[in-house]
């Protein structure tokens, strides 16, 4: 049994791989070689950066194919993390527009730069740091956490998702209620970093290898 971190050169992989060993006895890899990532019972798909250079460089690469296939055919359990998460929708408004795998309909658009909160005081951009995840829908992933636990994030970017029923936790920035957390099938995708979430991170991770859609 084996966990494959797909490493397209983007991404936090070594703390997504340490936090994975940390709660399976699983055989956790980082690895952009085909036949392991077809070999792996599950598959993380983790991004940090500007979405234009995840995109390009899973083309780069040549992951893309590799990646939107295990998608179409759902045969087996992928986790995406950040932009892991973005770039599985449509299209990106980040670097003047960049399209996206397009496995979920929806867009990723950027936080208005006027928030302000309750006491209005204006919001940075990006959101960075502790927010709350409210639960849309359950999901086995959420199996141990709390409704409205607090996970971390680091983002200028959010996820905007079409269809209700993909929609898995929102959270509040401001004006704006981000889908952070959207699942179709044997996948699903979180904005937050569960490998900087602390407790609730880590249960999520071992929900995740635990989990048989």
């Amino acid at each position: 049994m084996t966990i494959a971190v797909i490493d397209y050169g983007m991404g936090n992989l070594h703390s997504v791989a340490k936090a994975l060993e940390h709660v399976t006895h699983e055989n956790v890899v980082i690895t952009r070689d085909p036949r392991r990532i077809l070999g792996a019972t599950r598959l993380v798909l983790p991004g940090q950066g500007a979405i234009r250079d995840c995109v390009g460089e899973l083309e780069r690469t040549e992951l893309r194919g590799l990646v939107e296939d295990i998608l179409t055919r759902q045969a087996k359990p992928l986790l995406g993390i950040c932009v892991g998460q973005q770039m599985l929708l449509e299209r990106s408004e980040e670097n003047g527009g960049v399209e996206c795998l397009g496995f979920f309909k929806g867009s990723v658009d950027r936080f208005p730069g006027d928030m302000r909160d309750a006491h209005e005081q204006r919001l940075k951009v990006p959101h960075m740091g502790w927010n709350v995840v409210e639960q849309h829908h359950e999901h086995p992933l959420w199996a141990g956490i709390d409704n409205r636990e607090h996970f971390y994030f680091v983002h200028s970017y959010y996820v905007n998702a079409d269809e209700d029923a993909q929609i898995f936790g929102t959270t509040q920035y401001g004006e704006v209620s981000a889908h952070v957390a959207i699942g179709r099938d044997a996948t699903f995708a979180v904005q937050f970093h569960p490998e900087k979430s602390s407790r609730a991170g880590l249960r999520l991770l071992e929900n995740f290898v635990t989990w048989t859609p």
